[in-house]
């Protein structure tokens, strides 16, 4: 019998880079928001036991969502860092979710992930003693700026990888990693960069770069040919 598994997303962010008042997480695609998007592939999925979304404390935009009244989606306060809000929905769960079930953990503003993709996540991973994440290799020319953005050097791409999420650990792992990170002031960009403190090596699973994260504006419009493309398949 296959093992299931847990999500954490973390969705207590701002709209700061897309310069509005309304969370990325919340922006219309596609009829739908873009964390029912991003969301949708776990609810989706028959071994997904539970899904935990750390909330800002003063969301007031989730309850409007289709999602709110999803007895499988918990919610949690989570905090100004990334990384203080997969903690918080780790915690939410550590009463429930033994020290060896798989957590994944997703970005509320990463809209495109297929089932494709979380599938092949799953079985690559299945059997790690460490876990690991969708990534896709770079493929651009990369160039190191001086301080006058001006160009300093051409970065070799080899072996180099562009994270996506989600990001699969075992809870007792990810919980430690990212609590070590937190006491050490260490404000850590995703969850295998935690991991990796503890001097364990993440498997990279090869992804689809259409997994894109909304950041910016052009964005969304990227992320909807996505989707209808998919749909129109």
């Amino acid at each position: 019998m296959e093992r299931k598994f847990w999500v954490v997303v973390p969705a207590a962010g701002s709209a700061r880079r897309m310069g509005g008042a309304v969370p990325k997480q919340y922006l219309p695609l596609a009829g739908r928001t873009v964390i029912e998007w991003s969301l949708g592939p776990f609810l989706a999925h028959e071994r997904a036991a539970g899904i935990v979304v750390a909330l800002a404390n003063q969301d007031q935009r989730w309850s409007q969502t289709a999602l709110a009244g999803d007895a499988r989606i918990a919610t949690t306060i989570g905090g100004a860092e990334r990384m203080d809000s997969v903690l918080a929905g780790l915690r939410a769960l550590q009463d429930r979710v033994a020290a060896d079930d798989w957590v994944l953990v997703h970005d509320a503003a990463r809209p495109c992930l297929s089932s494709a993709d979380l599938n092949h996540l799953l079985t690559e991973l299945s059997q790690d003693a460490v876990g690991g994440l969708l990534a896709a290799p770079v493929v651009d020319t990369l160039k190191r700026a001086d301080g006058g953005d001006r160009v300093a050097e051409t970065v070799p791409r080899d072996k180099l990888w562009r994270a996506l999420t989600p990001q699969m650990f075992r809870r007792d792992i990810l919980q430690r990693a990212l609590e070590g990170a937190l006491s050490r002031g260490v404000a850590v960009t995703d969850e295998a960069q935690a991991v990796e403190a503890l001097g364990l090596q993440p498997k990279l699973v090869a992804g689809d770069a259409d997994n894109i994260k909304i950041t910016l504006p052009e964005d969304l419009l990227r992320a909807e040919r996505i989707l209808k493309s998919r749909s129109a398949a």
